[in-house]
């Protein structure tokens, strides 16, 4: 990699813009970079680091690129780096703009532009540059490519920051670790061991998890053997768990198969005892059954003897009741005749108690007179009904007018009191509106705030998002590189192996006689032959294909990466640095204001229109009060007139109802009158025509009582029976009958009379003796069920303890030897002599390398003294691996590399750091470097080792490379002829050439 130029616009102190032609600079191979503090050395390669990744070294990189604009620029100016350079034979021009916040083309604010990249290629054929791409995810691809190393490994390399390797010179082994781990990117064998350690983990946790549940299954055949297995006193995890238990276990199923024997044939004899004790009983019961029975018929047919004199006296009323039945008829017309006149006598009685005195005694003729002369009275009452009706009238209308007269005066009073107060009440409402106007135009603020803030915190969501996938990204791809380089290595392997065994592949094509495609020879006295382990040219396209396939599959995750870069720094471009729950709450807030403003401005449509009526009710009020002034002035007219007619009626009416309140009350007396003298005279005449159908009545009961053999009517009425007396005896009469033949059936019965002559039945003792042999019974098969579901269920257990333990028996195996393994890793194992991590295994062979490669410079910048050597020596109780000491050939011994001197310390970490290049850039696959930078650090040395030094460094032009020092040591500056010097001014700073054309 060659730089050609660099322009910087408004880019870190420099507030113009500066170019820097490192073509010119080159020429001499060894320039100088010097300038006062704070100039902006450090920045120029800043501005090369920013061109090639995209971002700068370290605490200096802030958000995404914003703070990198310089604060001398003019507003309207835009941060841009431009850097020219070759690599890889490549002429290729970067061009970045980092994200811009400008002031915004129309109205007030500032805006945030995104930011840009353009990749160029010179076209040499044609003489003109071509654009390559725009896209900052292509683009940081192709450079991180063609350059074949990271941004942390180019900062190492290329910019060569002493301070750190001195530090790292001092560092013990953990420090040494971070630094070589960062640069050859051994993070995945880190990753391996933490696999390892998490597999170990899990695997451990299942073992015992699974010992666990092994150790729950004896426990509940403990439980479902009654206490009589013995569980093994073993934790989760220790070994012969598994056998312990599966033996306790097969134990206890022999015991509970014993158990079960025994309660089977103590069922078997309780069930014998009980069946026996069964029948007895059913003995005992039937022959205490007809006992009683026997006994029960004699006491029947002992009172059917003692109720034999009632019952021939029920046989002869039964007979006097037939008889009885024949003056039925008459005696039920005659009462009836007599009901009736009873109720016609009290009819009458009732009617001329309500009579007046002296109509009390008038027969029915007299009544019926005196009826028809109030009738004819009520019927010249009816003109005086109608002058009464119409002064009620008169009397609802005037208080009608009264009412009225009333409502319009409350009326007058409620308007000229509601006018009265209209001024506050338009003013009241005319505030609401402005108020409410006020609101609504606030709540529009709010609403263009509350969508940009909602914008960002989208943006700030998808950030969050972006930045989990881009991490993962990030994995994926490394990973895909690292199987790219396996793939790689693989077919390089075959390849080699190929072409060493190419003459036996030449030679499987020779034929005698014909010529060699080698050597031409016609005659092969001895060809080549295949060995084992032969390599032929399908093996090495298999390889190839592999490659190439890897190859593809880590672009494409590389492509991803970098679209997910773009997109997490569009949206943080938009989102800003904010964090997203700040501006969740901002949003929050916002929209609390907002729905409050919209809410106050809500009631603007509702106060206008309360305004509205309240001015059509002024205007309806007004006509309200002209309306009743009218009316008031017609009511006068029509009171007069109503008090006239109100006054002639009232005397008509009094002559007419007489004594009576009210010519109805009149009316209704004649009513009455009337209607009392109708009901008596029919009353009068009905108690006359019953008293003659109960004489009737009387004569016929007598004729039929002698015809029926009776001495009196009354005599046959008494042994009359009704129907539930006829029914009640008649039941009597045919329930003796009926209990007379039962009696005599049973006690006829032979087997009820057999099982009277015998003792009495002991029935207690019979249902004792079955109720024990139950018990007995029940008590046997409860052991016989309680053994057969222990046996069960000791049987599932067990099945399900032995397929617990052939799952766990494999997992077992694997948790040995992961964990076996993450010892050996992690280096805690008794195998690991050394104590040392895998990853510290392959730092401490990088270190190895970087040592010869400093060495090699060390010794000429030493003049021989100093050597560099690796130590994988453990250091007190720490871990081995990654130790550096430097011998010392005046005294032959080697020592710690804290114990140079700052001079010495200052070209060890030069020698370092140059080494460390070599060997980065040679595993990055042999780019070249031909442009170097040096960071501080000469003012250390004395004028015979800077002397030395700058041999060293000026001997890298040997391989056509330019090294940049960068110093404020003033020495240089007579030394080193060419010279890049960056001058501060109030305005920014500007750069300046010296010693070069």
């Amino acid at each position: 990699m060659r730089l050609h130029r660099l322009d910087i616009t408004a880019f870190g102190p420099f507030g113009g813009t500066q170019s820097i032609d490192f073509d010119a600079l080159s020429a001499a191979g060894l320039f100088l970079l010097h300038g006062p503090t704070g100039a902006g050395k450090t920045s120029v390669l800043d501005a090369v680091c920013y061109a090639l990744y995209g971002s700068v070294p370290g605490a200096r990189q802030s958000g995404q690129g914003i703070t990198l604009r310089s604060d001398h620029a003019a507003p309207g100016t835009r941060t841009q780096v431009t850097l020219d350079l070759t690599v890889a034979g490549r002429r290729l021009e970067i061009t970045r703009q980092p994200p811009w916040e400008r002031p915004k083309r129309r109205g007030t604010g500032t805006t945030v532009d995104k930011a840009q990249t353009w990749l160029r290629e010179y076209d040499a054929s044609a003489g003109a540059w071509k654009d390559l791409s725009r896209s900052h995810q292509e683009i940081g691809e192709e450079i991180t490519q063609l350059l074949g190393m990271s941004r942390e490994q180019f900062c190492q390399v290329v910019l060569l920051p002493q301070g750190d390797f001195a530090r790292f010179l001092r560092a013990d082994a953990e420090a040494r670790g971070k630094l070589l781990g960062r640069l050859f990117d051994t993070q995945r064998f880190a990753e391996v061991e933490k696999r390892l350690a998490e597999r170990r983990r899990a695997t451990e946790a299942q073992v015992r998890e699974g010992d666990a549940a092994l150790l729950a299954d004896a426990h509940r055949m403990q439980q479902a053997a009654g206490g009589a297995l013995e569980l093994p006193d073993l934790a989760p995890g220790e070994p012969g768990l598994t056998q312990a238990v599966l033996t306790a276990a097969a134990v206890a199923r022999s015991t509970a198969r014993e158990q079960l024997a025994i309660a089977h044939c103590r069922l078997t004899a309780a069930e014998a005892a009980q069946q026996t004790a069964e029948r007895a009983l059913a003995d005992v019961r039937e022959r205490d059954r007809l006992q009683r029975r026997f006994a029960e018929a004699r006491r029947r047919a002992a009172l059917l003897e003692e109720r034999a004199g009632a019952h021939r006296e029920a046989l002869e009323r039964m007979e006097r009741g037939r008889k009885a039945q024949t003056v039925a008829p008459a005696l039920e017309l005659r009462e009836a005749a007599d009901a009736e006149h009873r109720r016609a006598a009290a009819a009458e009685a009732r009617a001329r108690a309500l009579l007046p005195r002296e109509h009390a005694d008038d027969g029915a003729a007299g009544l019926a007179a005196a009826a028809r002369r109030a009738a004819e009275e009520l019927g010249g009452l009816e003109s005086a009904r109608r002058a009464e009706r119409r002064l009620a009238d008169l009397v609802a209308e005037r208080a009608d007018v009264d009412r009225q007269e009333r409502a319009d005066e409350d009326a007058l009073r409620e308007a000229e009191a509601w006018l009265d107060g209209w001024e506050t009440t338009r003013a009241a409402l005319q505030s609401r509106i402005e108020t409410a106007q006020e609101a609504a135009g606030r709540a529009e603020q709010l609403a263009v705030r509350c969508e940009d803030v909602r914008a960002r915190l989208a943006a700030a969501r998808t950030r969050d998002r972006l930045t989990g996938e881009t991490d993962e990204a990030q994995r994926r791809a490394l990973a895909a590189a690292e199987h790219a380089v396996r793939a790689k290595d693989h077919w390089l392997e075959l390849k080699e192996q190929r072409l060493n065994g190419i003459a036996a592949e030449l030679a499987a094509h020779l034929t005698d006689g014909e010529p060699c495609a080698v050597c031409g020879a016609t005659e092969h006295p001895a060809p080549a032959r295949k060995v084992a382990g032969h390599v032929d040219r399908e093996a090495e396209d298999r390889a190839l294909a592999a490659y190439q396939d890897a190859d593809e599959e880590r672009t494409a995750a590389e492509r991803r990466l970098g679209d997910l870069r773009a997109a997490l720094a569009a949206a943080t471009a938009e989102a800003g640095d904010t964090p997203t729950g700040q501006l969740a709450a901002d949003a929050e807030e916002l929209e609390r204001r907002l729905t409050r403003a919209r809410h106050d401005a809500s009631g603007l449509h509702a106060a206008q229109e309360q305004l509205r009526r309240a001015e059509q009710e002024r205007e309806r009020r007004l006509a309200d009060r002209r309306q009743a002034e009218v009316r008031a002035a017609a009511r006068l007219t029509r009171r007069e007139s109503l008090d006239r007619e109100q006054t002639a009626l009232e005397a008509e009416l009094s002559q007419a109802r007489g004594t009576a309140a009210s010519v109805a009350a009149r009316a209704e007396q004649l009513q009455r009158r009337a209607a009392l003298f109708t009901d008596a005279a029919q009353a009068a005449r009905a108690a006359e025509e019953s008293a003659q159908r109960l004489k009737e009545a009387d004569g016929r009961l007598a004729e039929a009582a002698f015809r029926a053999g009776f001495p009196t009517p009354q005599a046959a009425a008494a042994a009359l029976l009704d129907d539930a007396a006829h029914r009640e005896l008649q039941h009597r009469l045919d329930a003796w009958h009926t209990e007379e033949a039962a009696v005599r059936a049973v006690l006829a019965e032979a087997d009820t009379v057999a099982a009277a002559a015998q003792p009495p039945a002991d029935v207690a003792a019979a249902e004792a003796a079955a109720a024990a042999a139950g018990r007995l019974l029940r008590e046997a098969a409860s052991a016989r069920d309680a053994a057969a579901r222990r046996c069960a269920e000791l049987d599932r257990l067990s099945a399900r303890a032995a397929r617990g333990a052939a799952r766990l028996a494999p997992l077992r195996q694997e948790y040995d030897r992961v964990a076996r393994l993450a010892a050996l890793t992690a280096g805690t194992s008794a195998e690991n002599e050394r104590r040392m991590r895998l990853e510290s295994y392959v730092l401490a062979a990088r270190l190895e390398q970087v040592a010869a490669a400093a060495t090699v410079r060390l010794q000429r910048m030493s003049l021989g003294r100093y050597t560099l050597v690796h130590s994988d020596d453990r250091s007190g109780r720490g871990r081995s691996g990654l130790g550096l000491h430097v011998v010392d050939a005046w005294t032959g011994r080697q020592r710690d590399t804290a114990t140079l001197s700052g001079g010495e310390t200052f070209f060890a970490s030069l020698a370092l750091a140059l080494g460390l290049a070599d060997v980065v850039t040679e595993e990055a696959g042999g780019v070249r470097l031909d442009t170097l930078f040096i960071d501080e650090g000469f003012g250390s040395l004395d004028d015979q080792t800077l002397d030395e030094v700058l041999d060293v460094l000026d001997s890298l032009r040997e391989r056509d490379r330019s090294v940049g020092i960068v110093s404020h040591v003033a020495d240089l500056r007579r030394r080193v002829h060419a010279q890049l010097e960056v001058v501060k001014g109030r305005s920014g700073s500007t750069v300046r050439r010296h010693g070069v054309a």
